[in-house]
């Protein structure tokens, strides 16, 4: 199994940009898909200063896993995969409890 490589994405970003921002590019992607599967699966009514706080935590965790996905792990595409997910089942959820009123 040497050899596979599961980073597409890694390798897009790699071959189209370069190396100069790579580190801010994973960055960025990674913090905006953790905050949408964040505010899909787990997120609940919170003051606005727990929210905040809340963000800025994700933003440091997310700049942790940022370290692994220079590393050449799939993060992004896990999360990009977990964002899907949560989206279609956040969509099929609103659906059903529409279709209940009526």
């Amino acid at each position: 199994m040497q050899g596979e490589n599961f980073t597409l994405l890694f390798d897009f970003i790699l071959e189209n940009f370069g190396t100069e921002n790579i580190f801010l590019v994973f960055y960025i992607l990674n913090l905006v898909f953790a905050a949408i599967a964040y505010k899909l699966g787990f997120a609940k009514d919170l003051p606005l200063l727990k929210s905040v706080f809340v963000y800025i935590l994700l933003a440091i965790g997310t700049y942790i896993i940022t370290i692994f996905s220079i590393f050449n792990l799939p993060i992004t595409e896990s999360l990009i995969a977990v964002s899907l997910v949560l989206g279609i089942y956040r969509f099929r959820l609103h659906r059903e409890r529409k279709a209940k009123k009526q």
